[in-house]
């Protein structure tokens, strides 16, 4: 690990809503996985004024919480970062674990030239399936980019590409990487990265991955973001929005 007074500051941006059961197992992870003794990074959880104890519990585990206006993953990702102190961003799901020395390894890809990146994914379900989904994450194509990889990106390639687009409901995760790799290189970190399975265990894996699938088509044949929206609350069950 790079010494804390020669590490370029990295923060580390959540988004939740209600996501009590998944935010203090992943703030202990981040604290095994480098967080504790780099004295360079800080967490900023950005909840959208959830109904449950995930403020609390996110404070309580050390990290910084600021409520946003309302709910929406977009909005909530660009509450943080211009909240942010760091140098380089880094984007993370609640129920995604990151590997042991994840900074040192976004630190190294941004100075060797890459303003964003992240990580192949894993799934915490051994279904065949999903292994083979997340093995195609390994190369560098826009349709394989999935939020669950995480973000890093630095500040000032972030605001040259005007971050996260607000005005989608769906999709704001895929989207904004078309836009950064405008401005600088992504770099596929070996990783991988640890996600949840949660709702493919809670909605079935083909039929989820159907689902997904069609919102994706929908969405490139610009169907607009409010039918989107009713389709994907109809279709998949056990989520939130």
């Amino acid at each position: 690990m790079l010494p804390a007074q020669t590490a370029t500051p990295v923060s580390i941006i959540i988004p939740t809503y209600n996501e009590a059961v998944e935010i203090e197992a992943l703030l202990h992870h981040l604290r095994r996985a480098g967080t504790a003794t780099d004295m360079a990074v800080e967490i900023i959880v950005a909840d959208g004024q959830s109904t449950d104890a995930t403020a609390a519990l996110a404070r309580q585990a050390g990290a910084r919480v600021i409520v946003c206006p309302r709910k929406g993953r977009a909005l909530q990702l660009n509450y943080g970062a211009k909240r942010a102190t760091g140098s380089i961003l880094y984007f993370l799901h609640a129920d995604t674990l990151p590997p042991v020395g994840f900074l040192d390894d976004i630190r190294r890809a941004v100075a060797a030239g890459y303003g964003c990146g992240c990580y192949r994914l894993a799934f915490d379900e051994p279904h065949w399936f999903l292994r083979a989904n997340a093995w195609f994450t390994r190369f560098n194509f826009d349709a394989v980019r999935f939020g669950d990889q995480s973000l890093f990106v630095d500040r000032t390639v972030f605001e040259q590409a005007g971050g996260f687009r607000e005005d989608l409901l769906l999709m704001e995760d895929q989207e904004i990487i078309v836009r950064l790799k405008q401005h600088t290189r992504l770099r596929v970190l070996p990783g991988p990265i640890v996600t949840s399975a949660r709702k493919y265990r809670a909605n079935g894996v083909f039929r989820l991955q159907g689902t997904f699938a069609l919102l994706a088509l929908l969405y490139y044949l610009r169907v607009p973001q409010p039918v989107l929206l009713r389709l994907y609350c109809r279709l998949i069950r056990q989520d939130k929005m």
